[in-house]
């Protein structure tokens, strides 16, 4: 019986790249280590060039340690440390004058002193947020979120007070319980709604930044007086303008309702968070553009 014949295989010589492909891939990788052990981080650079240009021209600060890290968020509230070191100097909750939700309150008492002593509008607040309550007769017809002439005056004298500051502001659409079942508000949520959101329209018109505004209806859900009386019903149909000291304290405010909240630990600690800057836009002109519904 013929023995099969046993080819070799033929030796290969071309073994030698695979070894110089791992030495050329561990040569990449240490030359990539090598090179981000190397780069400069650009902030942390720009820190220390801000700090040693500020020791040299300012002997007094040469003592004070150079930040090197993540530069702080910008408040407008004063840095800590430089309030710790220079005893003269007062925080906002020692000058109740410089706080700007102090500021707000104070001029909104002074503008509606009327409307305050006729109990139509209520200014009330704490170190967190400020609430300027309006009677919803003030701003419009019952079952409508059309503004009224007497509404137009009212906002626009409230967005000249808040106009200078970068405060959040949401508006509060409220309702009683009676019903409503319409072609635009089929209930008492968009009424609310509706009528919020005309609020936030009329700021922004006013000159109020858009960017810090914000609308929200409640319904019938949050009653400060009892439906079962006409009284308490009428304090019931309002809306609150809710100015907070950042964004979130906004968040959190708006979440459960002014009525309901209540100042947290953790957000006393946060300093004033500015709006975001108003994007350009053809300038608005002529009254809301808000249509009337069929009653």
């Amino acid at each position: 019986m013929p023995r099969r014949r046993i080819h070799e295989e033929h030796e290969n010589h071309e073994r030698w790249l695979v070894s110089y492909a791992d030495f050329i891939t561990l040569l990449f990788a240490f030359f990539v280590v090598m090179y981000s052990i190397s780069s400069i981080n650009e902030g942390k650079y720009k820190v220390l060039s801000e700090s040693l240009t500020g020791v040299f021209s300012e002997p007094e600060r040469a003592i004070k340690p150079i930040p090197i890290g993540d530069e702080k968020p910008r408040t407008t509230e004063p840095d800590r440390s430089m309030i710790e070191d220079n005893p003269n100097s007062t925080t906002s909750s020692d000058d109740p004058a410089s706080d700007p939700l102090q500021q707000i309150a104070s001029s909104m008492r002074d503008a509606f002193g009327d409307l305050i002593t006729s109990e139509q509008l209520t200014v009330r607040g704490n170190e967190l947020w400020v609430e300027i309550e309006l009677n919803s007769s003030l701003l419009f017809p019952s079952g409508d979120a059309v503004p009224n002439d007497t509404a137009f005056a009212l906002i626009e004298k409230v967005a000249k007070i808040l106009s200078p500051y970068e405060n959040p502001v949401h508006v509060e659409g409220f309702t009683d319980n009676l019903p409503i079942n319409t072609s635009q508000y089929p209930s008492n949520w968009e009424l609310s709604a509706a009528r919020a959101a005309s609020i936030v329209r009329m700021l922004a018109m006013d000159g109020v930044n858009p960017g810090r505004l914000a609308a929200v209806g409640y319904g019938e859900f949050q009653p400060v007086a009892d439906n079962d009386t006409e009284e308490g019903r009428a304090r019931n149909r309002r809306v609150v303008l809710v100015v907070s000291r950042n964004l979130d304290v906004r968040r959190s405010v708006s979440g459960v309702g002014s009525g309901k909240a209540q100042p947290d630990a953790a957000l006393k600690r946060a300093g004033t968070q500015p709006a975001p800057p108003q994007p350009s836009a053809a300038p608005v002109t002529g009254p809301a553009n808000i249509s009337t519904p069929a009653p």
